[in-house]
């Protein structure tokens, strides 16, 4: 991959530095090895044939594996944070986990709450997977989750809408949207479905705007200062206002959820009801199981974020990078290491691209893909000159959550550009 850094290892590594005694983990997790294991494994497929793929890898697992039994439980995406974090906290933490990365692994590594994968990852998983995907999954060289999707984000939208609408061209800078927009409008369908209710999805708009407007330097230098005091922070929340002004979103977008149910902004699409959504690779798994049949919507494709001019940003950047799977400090070792090591397996891999409809990070599992849009999100992906982590993850929780919520309050009108960038820093000075 073409791009100058994963901005989720370097954040990770510039909050753990100053706590690299904390960082470390010399006895790889407790618990008792040998027979009679038992592992509990926390996702966040919560229904569907992605929960199915899960109990079944899980199966799968154990049939091959028959001194070690594995506990799963399903938790709803908005939910897992939270009570992840609450049973980090309390030293009852599951033995395997969703891995965010970026800022809030860091915070993980550095309370000392998650298992130095390093030396557990065999020689089989590495050849199977790139090391740049690894490098979104370290701090300073050490491996603490195992990669298990390519996840990157852009605006997956309906050929069928937008064909009705007499769009021949998908959007490539910001003012083919706006026209995209209006076009759009004009058939009554919401342009663009927005799920701002979970905070999260309508933080992503002005993720990407950071991106356009802000140069990797500056990135990269905010995710070590922890202050957003560069004019392009400011710039991007203007271009988000401006978007907003054009009033691109569903109806009740402060009060729609992004993935749950007909009526969230995964719905929407699904059922025709808008024509576009900003969301990370995930979501064409989400849409199939929103379908009336709940099978994959044949009319769906993606395009990249378009480009601003005037920012600083590095054309073709892209935002969203690997998700991956952590064992907890206190995990029996070598058992919870031969899982991870397991669902980075190839034939698990292609199970779960088929399961998810989204890219593993498994290189001979992606050979099996054949969605056209997937295609293109890793084409987009490998040629990007720059791969940034979600911001509110590269922040950590306390920040990034100011973040998410701060960008809802601008898109309600209950502040301003200037207003959004204050909240922000103002969080940042407490954590």
């Amino acid at each position: 991959m073409k791009m100058r850094a994963v901005l989720a290892a370097s954040t990770a590594m510039l909050v753990c530095a100053a706590g690299l005694a904390a960082c470390s983990n010399d006895d790889g997790g407790g618990g008792d090895e040998g027979e009679g294991v038992t592992l509990t494994f926390w996702h966040n497929a919560s229904t569907g044939a992605g929960k199915q793929f899960w109990d079944d890898t899980v199966a799968d697992f154990m049939a091959e594996n028959p001194d070690v039994t594995v506990k799963v439980q399903s938790i709803q995406n908005e939910d897992l944070d939270g009570k992840l974090q609450t049973a980090l906290n309390s030293g009852d933490a599951p033995d395997v986990f969703l891995q965010r990365g970026g800022g809030k692994m860091a915070a993980m590594v550095r309370a000392g709450q998650l298992l130095d994968l390093t030396d557990l990852v065999t020689d089989e998983t590495k050849g199977l997977i790139p090391e740049g995907s690894f490098k979104a999954n370290q701090i300073e060289g050490k491996t603490y989750a195992m990669p298990i999707a390519v996840l990157p984000g852009g605006i997956w939208y309906s050929k069928d809408l937008f064909a009705a609408a007499g769009i021949t061209q998908t959007p490539a800078t910001i003012e083919d949207l706006d026209a995209a927009v209006e076009a759009l409008k004009s058939t009554g369908v919401a342009p663009i479905a927005l799920g701002a209710k979970d905070a999260w999805p309508a933080a992503h708009w002005y993720y990407f705007f950071a991106l356009r407007a802000c140069s990797p330097d500056t990135l990269e230098a905010t995710a070590e200062s922890m202050t957003f005091d560069d004019p392009c922070w400011v710039e991007a929340a203007e271009n988000l206002e401006a978007l907003a002004a054009t009033e691109p979103f569903n109806e009740g977008f402060l009060t729609t959820s992004a993935q749950q149910g007909a009526g969230s902004s995964a719905g929407l699409l699904a059922n025709h009801q808008a024509a576009m959504e900003l969301m990370g690779a995930w979501n064409p798994g989400v849409i199939g199981s929103l379908t009336p049949d709940e099978k994959p919507l044949p009319d769906l494709d993606w395009f990249a974020f378009p480009e601003v001019p005037g920012g600083e940003g590095e054309p073709g950047s892209i935002l969203g990078g690997v998700d991956g799977y952590s064992c907890s400090a206190k995990a029996p070792k070598q058992e919870c290491a031969d899982f991870l090591n397991f669902i980075a397996k190839t034939d698990v891999q292609e199970a779960y691209y088929k399961a998810f409809n989204a890219p593993p990070v498994n290189t001979e599992a992606q050979a099996v893909i054949t969605e056209p849009y997937l295609q293109s999100v890793l084409e987009a992906y490998n040629a990007a000159p720059y791969v940034s982590q979600w911001l509110d993850t590269v922040y950590g929780q306390n920040v990034g959550n100011a973040l998410n919520v701060a960008v809802v309050d601008l898109l309600a009108g209950k502040s301003d550009a200037a207003g959004l960038v204050e909240s922000v820093n103002a969080a940042a000075a407490k954590a």
